[in-house]
């Protein structure tokens, strides 16, 4: 028998007590057997073995199924067993049936068939590589994940196949689709591991929206444990910085790489959270900005809540991020321009309601003056990065000026030592064409605005004012009418997007072919009534005209003698006359 003595986790030292030829452990193990034959001649009793896979444990297990100790094979030492018999060399080639053998064929026939084993076996590998990694038990195990979990999701799809009351075929809405129940057991697994699995299971076509699921929980079940910055109301600036080690480092950046590139595959708060914590720990450029670019391609559905990041960078800062909030808006500017400049012209209809693009440029420009009204009161806030955030925006984002307003008008009163000329910088923002009837009463009696910006609204409210008086008498004057036409209609189609003034322009498009189709409908109605009428004028015409010829022919007579009654007369007339004159003379 053999005395195992643990000298570390990874050197152990064998004590032999039996001879050579008959220790079970140089009979099977081929590495023990070489160290043996090296030391033949010297009456060696020790042998020391160096960076031995899973300890004095994995010995252990080895060394009882040399002297025939019955045990089990499972998930939880297989891994152990195939490291520890690679290691030794126990293969066929100095034994029948050697542990290699027994551990290879349980990790094939029974791990590889479960998803469960799959993963805990990947656990285990965690304190085995890279040897582990070199003997492919990892991949196995993540080929297997990753099969296993497409499986699943396809027979779940067809299990959610239900007919329609039309008789089509169409799939069932689920809160939660029942083949995504490993996204649990994955959460076990360390970070590169689990890197690894999501990146085999988007190559084998799992669904975004698993993918984000699992990466939603693993995050959560990592991150928050360290730190709170998942909700978003808690905005105490606190430096932990100092107290985190890498590992939250890699776990953020890594999970922000596995990030599905559909839209929508992860809420957008999970997002933020992802961004706070990637700013709080100086993650790299890259991956800030990749997650800057996800927030930007959907920010109409964020929140004002979202938007207020601290800023963890020094004492003297503002005491949101406003730098971030700006690249994220440029973000989304961009992505809208994008889009119209990709999408054909076809796909505009005039019938149709407004563009999503451009609906999402309504509810971003609302929420974007609400992020200024909030950040408007930090005395930190320089004039140029609050206009820089304001004026992220195209021009036909915001229909009303009311929201810009207000927020101008609280950094107005917070910063109130503001000199004229950056005041009226300031107020250039904002189009007071486009206040609404009690913003501009508020604004033609603030006392913080520059006096020419209350000139210019006490104008626009002139004009308002004569427009009503013209709806009230119609008959006195066109002309305020025509001037309150040009400011309101003005403010109107300076709010629209080309998108919208190119639907606008199709439907007055349409509308003139329509009656210009009319038009011909009624020009042929014409021509065949004028075709009839010159039909009938020319066969009345040509009755009288042969009448009236064949009488004039017989007056002309020009054969000297008559062939009917009619040309008969004028030879009489004519014998007549001759001798009246006959007569005469």
């Amino acid at each position: 028998m053999a005395h195992i003595c643990q000298a570390g986790n990874k050197k152990s030292v064998i004590t032999l007590l039996s001879v050579w030829e008959d220790f079970p452990l140089v009979s099977r193990s081929g590495r023990i057997r070489k160290l043996v034959a090296e030391h033949r001649d010297s009456d060696i009793s020790r042998v020391e073995l160096l960076s031995l896979p899973g300890g004095s444990e994995s010995f252990e297990l080895a060394a009882k199924f040399c002297y025939g100790v019955n045990f089990e094979i499972t998930a939880a030492n297989v891994a152990q067993l195939c490291c520890i018999s690679d290691y030794l060399e126990m293969t066929e080639e100095f034994s029948k049936n050697n542990l290699g053998t027994r551990a290879g064929e349980y990790l094939e026939s029974v791990v590889c068939k479960n998803l469960e084993m799959c993963v805990e076996v990947l656990q285990q590998c965690e304190n085995l590589l890279p040897l582990a990694d070199e003997l492919k038990i990892v991949s196995r195990c993540i080929d297997a994940i990753a099969s296993k979990a497409c499986v699943e999701q396809i027979a779940s799809s067809f299990s959610r196949l239900e007919y329609s009351s039309s008789g089509r075929l169409h799939m069932s809405r689920q809160a939660k689709c029942e083949g995504d129940w490993w996204i649990e057991d994955l959460s076990i697994l360390r970070i590169d591991l689990y890197q690894r699995v999501i990146t085999a299971m988007k190559c084998r076509g799992v669904r975004p929206e698993s993918i984000g699921a699992s990466l939603v929980n693993y995050a959560q079940k990592e991150l928050t444990k360290k730190c709170s910055l998942w909700n978003p109301s808690n905005q105490q600036k606190v430096d932990l910085v100092s107290g985190l080690n890498g590992h939250e480092r890699l776990v953020v950046e890594a999970i922000v790489s596995l990030l599905p590139i559909e839209k929508f595959a992860v809420p957008i708060t999970f997002l933020f959270g992802l961004l706070r914590t990637a700013v709080m720990l100086d993650c790299t450029v890259a991956c800030r900005l990749d997650l800057e670019r996800r927030i930007g391609s959907q920010l109409d559905i964020a929140t004002l809540d979202d938007l207020l990041i601290p800023s963890f960078r020094h004492a003297n800062d503002t005491l949101f991020d406003v730098d971030t909030v700006h690249r994220i808006l440029v973000n989304f500017s961009q992505q809208d321009d994008s889009e119209e400049d990709m999408e054909d012209g076809s796909v505009f209809d005039s019938d149709s309601p407004p563009s999503p693009s451009q609906s999402a440029m309504f509810k971003v420009s609302k929420l974007v003056d609400n992020y200024l009204a909030e950040i408007a009161p930090d005395a930190n806030l320089k004039l140029n990065k609050f206009i820089a955030v304001a004026d992220s925006l195209p021009a036909h984002a915001r229909t009303i000026h009311d929201g810009l307003y207000r927020a101008t008008d609280v950094y107005l009163k917070a910063h109130q030592s503001l000199s004229d000329p950056d005041r009226r910088k300031l107020c250039k923002l904002i189009d007071f064409q486009k206040l609404s009837q009690e913003a501009g009463a508020h604004a033609a009696q603030n006392e913080r605005l520059p006096l020419q910006s209350i000139v210019q609204v006490l104008y626009f409210e002139q004009l308002r004012l004569r427009n009503a008086l013209f709806c009230s008498y119609p008959d006195d004057d066109h002309k305020p009418l025509h001037q309150s036409w040009r400011i309101s209609s003005g403010a109107l189609s300076a709010a629209m997007s080309p998108r919208d003034n190119y639907a606008s322009l199709r439907r007055e498009n349409r509308e003139l072919k329509l009656e210009l189709a009319r038009l011909r409908m009624r020009l042929n109605d014409l021509e065949k009534e004028h075709v009839c009428m010159k039909k009938s004028m020319e066969r009345s015409n040509s009755r009288k005209f042969m009448s009236s010829f064949s009488k004039k022919m017989g007056k002309l007579n020009f054969f000297g003698h008559s062939s009917s009654k009619e040309s008969s007369s004028p030879s009489k007339q004519s014998q007549r006359t001759d001798s009246k004159l006959t007569e005469r003379t």
